[in-house]
């Protein structure tokens, strides 16, 4: 019951995502409010680059498919940094050159992501990625679900990494898009 549980909770999230992109533009996109604000294209690059990490590396033990497929440059992005461990004053620079090459880009996240959902069991969830987390994961979310010395499971990373941190980008995405004009996600 948890796995169907979760694999609904990820894929209806997800769905959130492709649907915030669907009627957003270019400069809607880019759109930076005033200074310390960071623009819509910031949570989306930050959330679907760390998701892709998840599952590429947790689960599919491969390059992410923004380094494999040179994302960067076909998306035209000005700051090419997860943003975990930049200042807000860098990753408030970041921009979209092209929107339509970065709505190709997160559907292959999701897809990806989908096809792992698609796998997953008990057992697979209860592996363990990471005998415990680096001093860096101190402060963060993760350390405060599982504890610092905590093996981290595939669970682990799909609930910590993806689904709670995808929903709180989900919020800030939601914000921008009133700030840009455009209505919420969900009713």
């Amino acid at each position: 019951m948890h796995v169907k549980a979760l694999q609904n909770r990820i894929r209806a999230m997800n769905s959130l995502y492709r649907d915030a992109v669907a009627d957003m533009t270019l400069e809607q996109v880019n759109h930076q409010e005033r200074e310390k604000v960071l623009p819509i294209a910031f949570s989306l690059s930050h959330f679907m680059r760390a998701q892709d990490q998840s599952i590429s590396g947790a689960f599919l033990r491969e390059q992410t498919a923004w380094e494999a497929g040179g994302w960067a440059a076909k998306v035209g992005v000005t700051v090419d940094r997860l943003g975990k461990a930049e200042s807000v004053e860098e990753m408030e620079q970041l921009r979209f050159g092209d929107f339509e090459a970065w709505k190709q880009f997160q559907a292959e996240v999701l897809r990806r992501t989908d096809a792992v959902l698609d796998t997953l069991t008990d057992e697979l969830l209860a592996e363990v990625v990471m005998e415990r987390l680096p001093e860096s994961f101190g402060g963060s979310y993760i350390a405060r679900v599982i504890g610092t010395d905590a093996p981290v499971r595939k669970l682990d990373v799909l609930e910590c990494f993806v689904y709670q941190h995808g929903l709180r980008h989900m919020g800030e995405i939601e914000h921008g898009r009133a700030l840009v004009g455009l209505g919420g996600m969900t009713t």
